[in-house]
């Protein structure tokens, strides 16, 4: 492991996972990577998270994370600092944006989420609604995403990111400022082409649906 995420989902981060990648920091961990299979590489992971967020088992992170050079955004950003401690040669990017748009875009998220749970309805990835529950609106949110409350929590992560992460070990990055400052942070070459920019809000629920209902689509559309 070389780069450690600590940004809350929804600041970008797919657009870094996809970038860090293209730089040759991959596969690199996401959400998506919960969900989405690769054969041989995430098997186990969702009941993994399943059970750790119950408290049924304790989490073996080199286990979670052989093969991955790189992770971002939720689940694994809340525990930057075991993964840090774990990995003391790796660096930390702690993904920002707009404390506004960003509550806009984790509200909708949730509402999604939400949306899709129907239990006549689920018929694969049962363990992802409980493990989101309990591990993050619960377990961080307080079981509900209120405006005042959750851009609190994130304002607080970040702040705890930037007094706890080593200054010359951390990025604090917004993905719009593109390759130059990411680059330089990791001291790689900038690519000629465009810095990946993914609207994963757009549409999630439907998305999503296919993916959960059984109805055939792709597990990686839901994230490309």
């Amino acid at each position: 492991m070389q780069i450690i995420g600590a940004g809350f989902g929804r600041t970008g981060t797919l657009s870094l996972k996809i970038a860090l990648e293209q730089l040759g920091f991959d596969p690199c961990y996401h959400m998506a990577e919960v969900i989405a299979p690769r054969p041989g590489v995430n098997d186990g992971h969702l009941s993994a998270w399943a059970d750790f967020a119950a408290g049924r088992k304790p989490m073996d992170w080199r286990w979670l994370f052989q093969g991955y050079r790189a992770t971002v955004d939720f689940p694994a950003c809340k525990f930057y600092r075991d993964l840090t401690a774990i990995y003391p040669e790796a660096k930390v990017i702690l993904t920002t944006r707009d404390a506004e748009k960003w509550f806009k875009s984790w509200a909708s998220l949730w509402a999604a989420v939400d949306e899709i749970n129907q239990p006549g309805k689920v018929v694969r990835g049962r363990e992802f609604f409980s493990f989101t529950e309990n591990l993050i609106r619960t377990g961080m949110f307080g079981g509900r995403i209120e405006h005042d409350s959750s851009i609190a929590e994130f304002n607080r992560h970040n702040a705890e990111v930037i007094a706890t992460v080593p200054p010359e070990k951390l990025l604090v990055f917004q993905v719009d400022q593109g390759w130059g400052p990411l680059c330089a942070f990791l001291n790689v070459p900038a690519p000629d082409t465009p810095f990946p920019h993914v609207n994963e809000a757009e549409g999630m629920a439907e998305k999503m649906k296919p993916m959960f209902w059984g109805q055939g689509a792709p597990v990686e559309s839901v994230y490309r």
